[in-house]
């Protein structure tokens, strides 16, 4: 594994490669949902340093929007974005979780979206951090999941011709089993 860059570098409360496992297979099922997807950095070229490329690789029709705003619905060209998708649940992942995270989910409850942030999919500097985050955004009215979780949400059903790409996406041990319950029924 490369070394990290960065926000990536200063991770403690997840395992890196697990942050980026799961950051990278909710953007895969995302994807393969067809989920319109936003993606920012924050002075990638200065203070924070680039998007990791795996996640890169996984959305390689995406733009990523670089900013310099602390809250990413600050920035006009990410708010566009967000609005332009038509959604009204949205799902919100970054470093930190605290602030990355935490800070579009909350304004995005203000300004009547229902906020969603997979805490699996997010990383941060302590797990002092990683509670307080989570209880303000509790607080606020953001919805916290884990990423597989909300990508099954969005499926709804095990029937649909793309299941088996978004478990497969989801790159967790149950997409396996279900590859092979379906392999077992003749499917």
């Amino acid at each position: 594994m490369a070394t990290p860059v960065g926000l990536l570098s200063g991770v403690r409360d997840i395992p890196l490669a697990e942050l980026k496992s799961n950051v990278v297979s909710l953007a895969k099922a995302m994807r393969t949902l067809k989920v319109p997807t936003v993606v920012t950095t924050t002075a990638r070229d200065s203070m924070w340093g680039p998007t990791f490329p795996e996640l890169v690789s996984a959305l390689p029709d995406t733009k990523i929007i670089d900013r310099s705003s602390v809250n990413a619905w600050d920035d006009p060209k990410v708010a566009a974005a967000i609005e332009a998708t038509g959604r009204k649940k949205l799902i919100f992942a970054g470093l930190s979780l605290e602030v990355c995270a935490a800070f579009p989910a909350i304004t995005a409850i203000g300004k009547g979206y229902e906020a969603y942030v997979p805490v699996d999919a997010c990383g941060t500097f302590s797990q002092a951090k990683h509670e307080a985050g989570l209880l303000r955004m509790q607080q606020a009215g953001v919805i916290l999941s884990d990423y597989a979780t909300l990508a099954i949400e969005i499926l709804k059903d095990n029937g649909r011709p793309d299941a088996g790409a978004v478990y497969e996406a989801l790159a967790m041990p149950f997409a396996v089993l279900v590859g092979q319950i379906a392999h077992a029924f003749g499917k």
